[in-house]
């Protein structure tokens, strides 16, 4: 889906239900002493390891440590891995920052002919559609373009070549992400497929929209790096990635959380590829005291068997979202709401924890998690591991665990 069809259609009935969640303070209740052996009792299920099992949870209001297992306990995090990537895209790129796509013209105009090349270049925007490049051909239309006698050519430089991430299993090219690139509209959907060329796709699709707009390109489409100083004709930018974090929580969409590792690579590296950007990430996790310790970033939707990170250091990012005024709002509203919203849809669907409980899942073949916050009084996260992990029992669990800490008096 494009980006206005995704971000309109998942995720405009919800927005402004997490803030409401935390906003208020409720009236100081006494420590319910029963809450931490309901907790054990709630992740007591069968075919889930309580040795691989890691879950912390904590009274905001208190500080104090409500239920404690294996805290330390270095773990495969599924999607849960999102929430890094999440933090520190709003931390370092700020919930405003936009993405941004352009035509660059090479050469020179003459009468209503473009003597050169149309470059279309690429900055990572995870939610170019097909509508983009049409208002990107209007705008060189608008220059008084009808002919271009060189070619459509498509840049993909300001991010590595790489379509995957390390440690992906093979299936999970095209099936869990369309390949990555800097280059992509409609996430590489073209002639009714997902093209292993995305950025070539792009050049296509720009090419059939000039055209359409009364621009006749005489060269060949093809890929190439833009080295030269050129002429900027146009220029696309996206929603605000408050917009776009929120979608990549709520949905747990893996492609839009491995852009978003390469473009902090690419901002504050200098390189856009995973591995650079998951430097960044562990950076921004150090700045705001996130214990690193059994702490390992191989990816930004945590597909990676390589990943991994602690309840402490879950909850610990958790915290500091919270915290920062600055991107507390984009933070918690990233995080689906149970009974309501994205991946938490159809889980705790009543009352205690429908609509108190906002949290990340996460789920693989070999790992499940829950992460987040119950009310404005608890912050929690729950990791679970096996050799294949039991889902049903692992969410069981988890979601037990939540809605004890939302009936907590």
């Amino acid at each position: 889906m494009g980006r206005r069809a995704y971000l309109r259609h998942r995720l405009g009935p919800c927005l402004a239900l997490v803030a409401v969640l935390l906003a208020v303070a409720a009236p100081a209740r006494a420590a319910d002493a029963t809450l931490t052996t309901r907790l054990a009792k709630a992740l007591a299920v069968p075919h889930v390891d309580p040795a691989r099992t890691a879950a912390l949870a904590i009274d905001l209001r208190t500080g104090a440590v409500v239920f404690e297992r294996n805290a330390s306990l270095s773990l495969v995090p599924a999607s849960n891995q999102k929430l890094p990537v999440a933090y520190a895209a709003l931390a370092l790129l700020g919930p405003a920052y936009r993405f941004h796509t352009e035509v660059v013209g090479s050469g020179t105009l003459v009468g209503d002919v473009w003597h050169g090349d149309l470059w279309l270049r690429g900055f990572g925007d995870p939610t170019l559609e097909a509508s983009d490049l049409d208002r990107l051909a209007a705008e060189v239309a608008a220059w008084g373009i009808r002919r271009v006698d060189g070619a459509v050519i498509a840049d993909e430089s300001w991010f590595d070549a790489r379509r995957t991430a390390p440690g992906w299993r093979p299936s999970f090219y095209l099936y869990e992400s369309p390949p990555l690139s800097a280059l992509a509209v409609d996430r590489g959907w073209y002639r009714g497929r997902t093209s292993a060329s995305p950025a070539l796709a792009a050049g296509s699709l720009l090419r059939q929209s000039l055209e359409a707009a009364g621009v006749k390109v005489k060269g060949r489409t093809h890929r190439g790096v833009l080295t030269t100083t050129g002429l900027p004709l146009a220029r696309d930018v996206s929603k605000p990635l408050a917009d776009i974090v929120r979608f990549m929580g709520r949905e747990s969409d893996n492609y839009t959380a491995e852009l978003l590792v390469k473009q902090l690579g690419a901002s504050y590296a200098g390189v856009g590829s995973t591995v650079a950007g998951t430097r960044v990430i562990r950076g921004a996790l150090g700045e705001a005291g996130v214990p690193l310790a059994g702490v390992r970033l191989a990816d930004g939707s945590g597909l990676s068997g390589l990943d991994r990170l602690t309840a402490a250091a879950v909850v610990a990012l958790l915290e500091a979202g919270l915290s920062q005024g600055e991107l507390r709002d984009a933070f918690l509203q990233s995080l689906a709401v149970a009974g309501v919203s994205g991946t938490l849809e159809g889980r705790m669907v009543k009352h205690p924890a429908r609509g108190q409980v906002i949290a990340k899942t996460g789920t693989t073949r070999t790992a499940s998690a829950l992460s987040g916050f119950v009310r404005n009084r608890y912050v929690f996260a729950v990791l679970q591991n096996g050799r294949p992990i039991s889902t049903y029992w692992a969410r069981l669990a988890q979601d037990r665990f939540a809605t004890a800490l939302a009936a907590s008096r």
